[in-house]
């Protein structure tokens, strides 16, 4: 059991796909996040945008 566990913890074949995936959902968490804050910003332009527009006429 012990030789088990100690082959386990040496090799490092999985790791690279692990890391990967952590960078993967790193990035995808920070798109969220810019997403989220550049969407508000592009509704508040396309909102005064429009009440510029009605205000216009």
């Amino acid at each position: 059991m012990k030789q088990i566990i100690k082959k386990l913890w040496q090799e490092e074949e999985g790791q690279d796909l692990t890391e990967y995936a952590l960078l993967l959902v790193l990035v995808s968490l920070v798109a969220i996040a810019t997403m989220q804050t550049l969407g508000s910003s592009i509704s508040t332009v396309f909102a005064n945008a429009a009440s510029n527009l009605v205000s216009a006429t």
